[in-house]
Parts: structure tokens; sequence; C-alpha cells
């Protein structure tokens, strides 16, 4: 997997686009093919449950300390061998004889992911001088969203029409060739710095995180909120046992002393947590509450995820010329009207005013997303990219968690055990209305985050 000669820019920017892109459609395609999964192996929910989460267990947990070894050993040596390892994963699951095995594949299609996720940005950035940063990090952005959204419709029809393991064999065949010019062109020979591994800290770190999500998918439940503890405790004692290490996997020196850095994570926290249920709330609000198919109401929702996509690449490149922090308030605020739009939606809300709500959302996030990134990855020096980029990926997983978790409260408080139905729709848009306000705070809250991060370093 060595080369003598160094891949073009335009190669990596190729690669490591269409690993964002393969990724996000994977994961969004997966959910589709979940029914007919269940129904093959006779599963229960619960049961069911654990083929989406133990391949966001590991991913999540494993990016923060993964996305250090690319710092220490390399960031194209770990990215290469985390599209390897999830390739294996989608053929392992496509094969899989029995639900134990399918589980198995795709924790190990997680550790990929979170090898190639913790890096890709770093990978991406260094190939490019700093002056393209936003560029090229605008159209890896609209890649991800557009596999995002091609998955459940595409994923809807393959799955229909072949079955769900076809899903992963697609998966597999597409993922062939970028492994093939990684390992032939990428090389994976860019050089790390060498320091000592935090294996301790990495640990204590992936315990709490597993135990955090683990908490948020059993909430409101007595077990969810002492696992939920238990995780946030857990990660308390990780922050203070890094800060007193010479060679921790997370420098807290970075967000204490690094204004930029800190606060533009914690204003990517606040945006995923504001936006991540948007689709799930509006999911069931058209089909249960409006009586859409899901082939209407995927159409419907497909245009803010499509406005991010097209957007994105434009964005990108304005945050090389205009403020990143400028651009990223001015986008919470978009998407706070947005949102604020959909907290208003009862049922006979007209079609188009939904459409204009999603849109902003969608063109809220576009401003925001590329040129968040490119501020994040500009705050630090060449040796802490694949921390940043690492740390990226993390702020998107715990901004999606505490997303989910304040729809999954917000529908206990007013449904209780009732299943989402027309005869319950009354609560669910009660906890609809709450869920978009509350979201709308929160965006509103992550303007003065964004603009906290104070001036960007020239590039």
């Amino acid at each position: 997997m060595t080369t003598t000669t160094l891949p073009s820019p335009n190669l990596v920017l190729f690669i490591t686009t269409a690993a964002a892109f393969l990724s996000s459609f994977s994961a969004s395609s997966v959910n589709v093919a979940l029914p007919l999964i269940g129904s093959e192996y006779h599963l229960a929910g619960i049961t069911l449950n654990w083929v989406v989460t133990a391949f966001v267990l590991t991913s999540a947990a494993l990016i923060m300390p993964l996305g250090r070894l690319g710092d220490l050993y390399g960031r194209q040596l770990i990215f290469s061998l985390g599209m390897i390892v999830t390739l294996l994963g989608s053929l392992w699951s496509s094969l899989a004889p029995d639900v134990g095995w399918l589980i198995v594949a795709r924790a190990l299609t997680g550790i990929g992911s979170s090898m190639a996720t913790g890096t890709v940005t770093a990978v991406l950035v260094a190939a490019f001088p700093p002056q393209e940063r936003g560029r090229i990090l605008g159209i890896n952005v609209a890649l991800i969203y557009l596999g995002i959204s091609l998955g459940p419709a595409l994923g809807g029809l393959i799955t229909q029409a072949w079955g769900w393991r076809s899903l992963f064999w697609l998966h597999t065949a597409l993922s062939v060739p970028v492994v093939l010019l990684i390992i032939t062109r990428l090389g994976g020979n860019d050089r790390g710095n060498h320091g000592a591994f935090d294996l301790s800290g990495s640990l204590l770190y992936a315990a709490g995180l597993a135990l955090l999500l683990l908490g948020v998918s059993d909430l409101p439940q007595p077990l969810g909120v002492g696992l939920l503890v238990g995780g946030l405790a857990l990660l308390s004692g990780f922050l203070v046992f890094e800060s007193k290490l010479t060679h921790p996997i997370l420098p807290v020196t970075l967000f204490t002393r690094n204004r930029e850095f800190a606060f533009s994570n914690l204003a990517a926290a606040i945006s995923y947590s504001a936006t991540f249920s948007v689709a799930f709330f509006l999911s069931l609000y058209l089909e249960v509450v409006r009586g859409m198919t899901p082939s209407v109401a995927g159409l419907v929702l497909l245009v803010q995820f499509l406005t991010q996509s097209l957007f994105s690449l434009f964005t990108g490149r304005m945050s090389d010329k205009i403020s990143p922090r400028l651009l990223t308030s001015v986008g919470m605020g978009v998407t706070a009207l947005g949102l604020a739009g959909l907290a208003f939606l009862d049922t006979e809300t007209p079609i188009l005013f939904i459409l204009v709500a999603l849109f902003l959302v969608g063109l809220g996030f576009a401003l925001f997303s590329s040129p968040n990134t490119n501020s994040i990855m500009g705050s630090v020096e060449q040796h802490d990219l694949g921390l940043a980029s690492a740390t990226v990926a993390t702020m998107r997983v715990l901004g999606q968690m505490v997303s989910m978790a304040l729809a999954l409260v917000l529908l206990s408080l007013f449904l209780g055990k009732a299943e989402v139905e027309p005869s319950t729709a009354q609560g669910f848009l009660a906890a609809q209305h709450w869920g978009f306000g509350v979201s709308a705070v929160l965006c509103s809250l992550g303007i003065v985050a964004s603009l906290s991060r104070g001036p960007s370093k020239p590039a």
C-alpha cells in the first residue's frame, strides 16, 4: 500500500468525496431495509434495533481515538484501512446467515467507518492549499448530503426489487473501485508525528460515549437515565484525565486556549442538535397526520437535503473569501427561521408552507456546515488535523444524539406509550410543536456561539 509519488490533489478529492458519498448513502439506505430484515429473521423490535445500534456505537466510540492514530501514524493509512474494513463489513453483512452475524458485521462496518470518517476531512484538507479549503470542503459536504438524499429513495427501490441483501451487495460493489484506487494511488504514505498513543484515555472515552448512546436510546426509562448519567460521569472523568497527560488523545487545551476551535465545535453540536430530528418528526407528520404515502413524504423531505447539497457547493467556496464566522451565523439564523415555521404545523398547513420552511432549513444548514468545518480545520496546526477531523465527526454524532433524545422525551411526555396514529395526532402535534420550537431556540443560541468564535486565522 505504498507508492513513491504523492497523489494529485484532485485524485484525493475524488477518493474522499466518493468515500463520503458511499458512507452517507449506505447509512441512510439501510434503515429502509430494517422491516425486511426483521421479517426474515422474525425479530423483536429491540433486537432489530441492534442492527443499527451496533454500527452507531462502534463508529461513534472509536472516531476520536482512531482520528488521533491518524495524526500519529499517518491519516492516509488509517483512512485507507478504514475503507477496506468498511468494504469487508458490507460484504459480510450481505452474506450473514443469521442476525447474530449481521450485528457483528455491522459492528465491523462501524469500526471501518470510524477510521475513515475520523480522518477523511484531514486527508482532504492536507492535499490542498489553505485558500482552497472552503471550496473542497463544500464539494465534500455536498456529496454527503447527496448520499443522504438518495439513500432512502434508491434504497427502497432496490430493497423492494431484490431484497435487503442487495443493499450491502451494492455498497460492496461501489466500494471496490474506490478501494482499488486507494491501494494503488493514494498510498497511505503521509507521515505522522509518531507520539505516544493514549490507550487508557481511549478506553475511557469509548466506554463513556457508549453508555451515553445506550442511555439516549432508552430514554426516558430509568435504565436509560442511569446509563446517561454514567456516560456523562465517565466522559467528565475522561476530560480530567486528559488534562493531566503529556500525549492525550484529546488535548483539552485546544478547547481552553483555542477560541475559534472551541466555539466552532460548540456551534456544530448545537446545529446538529437542532436539525437532525426534522426528518424524524416530519416523516411521521406527513404519513400519519397528513396521510401521505412514504414515497410522497420522501419527495417532500428531499427539498431540505437537496437544498443542503446544492448550496454547499457555493457556501464552501464563499467561506474562502468571506469570514466563516459571518456565514455560519447567518446560516444559524436562517435555520432558526425555518424551524420556527415548522413549529406551527397543524392538520391543514399548506404543503407550500412546509416546502418553504424545509428550503430555509436546508439553506441555513448549507450556509453553516461547510464554512464551520473550514473554520475548525483552519484553527489547528497541521499535526492536529486528524484530531480536528475526528472532532467534527464527534460533534455531529453528539448533536444527533441530543436531537433524538429530545424527540423521544417529548413523544413520551405527550403520547406516553401510545403509538403515533391518526387517533393520537393531537398529542403528536403538541410534541412536534415543542420539538421544533426548542430547536429554533437552540439555533438562536447557536448564533451566539458562532459569533463568539472570533475572527478566523488568515488562510
